[in-house]
């Protein structure tokens, strides 16, 4: 069992989800609600990670961290090295896959809220932000945390970017996955078989957990 990979991979997945739950409470929220014509573009920008070969997306970002790019000279200069084949990078480069696995559940979530209970709130005088705080995250925790559970996920079990944008360096940017590969390579397939079954089970527990939140098992029953 390669622990150093599976710790790597959990502290990866960890800083992802945070960093993107704290990005896509603000972007649903402008998602949801926003009037403008052109948010759709936004949407499905935002969406790209889902139907792009993880190869191409891998490929644009490890070019947007490389020495010669304005992100990776800025990078250099702040840090003294570079970007790409850095844990570092390896955050940046999950996040943006991962984004819309944190964004699509919340932006639902949001959208199902009753409109009429946020236009009371208005009424009686809550701005914006306590009418989200009070009214619209309350109603919408599933879904919150169906994003925060899905990213997390996702992000564990990331191969493509992650070999494209992080190689395989151990204790620094090899994760799980990578390690399952490695195994299978060098023939090892029971050390191999392990791990897997690691990923396996807390794949299971994930489908669980988001499955189970749709249920709301926790709802007051009606009053007969």
């Amino acid at each position: 069992m390669d622990w150093q990979a599976i710790a790597l991979t959990a502290r990866l997945a960890a800083i992802v989800s945070a960093i993107l739950l704290i990005i896509s409470l603000p972007f649903a929220h402008w998602l949801t609600f926003s009037r403008r014509r052109w948010t759709f573009l936004i949407e499905s920008f935002v969406s790209l990670p889902l139907v792009l070969p993880p190869t191409v997306l891998g490929f644009y970002l490890l070019m947007s961290m490389g020495s010669r790019s304005p992100l990776g000279r800025w990078w250099m200069e702040w840090t003294g090295h570079p970007l790409a084949f850095t844990f570092e990078g390896l955050v940046i480069a999950s996040a943006v896959y991962s984004l819309p696995f944190a964004v699509q559940p919340i932006a639902t979530a949001f959208a199902l809220v009753d409109p009429s209970l946020r236009e009371a709130s208005a009424t009686l005088g809550a701005s914006g932000l306590r009418t989200f705080a009070r009214v619209t995250f309350p109603l919408s925790i599933e879904g919150v945390i169906a994003g925060l559970v899905l990213s997390f996920a996702h992000t564990v079990g990331e191969f493509g970017i992650v070999l494209m944008v992080g190689g395989n360096l151990p204790g620094i940017t090899r994760t799980v996955s990578i390690s399952i590969y490695d195994r299978v390579q060098a023939l090892e397939y029971g050390q191999a078989n392990q791990t897997a079954l690691v990923l396996l089970a807390f794949s299971m527990l994930v489908l669980m957990t988001v499955y189970g939140l749709r249920r709301r098992p926790w709802a007051a029953a009606p009053v007969t």
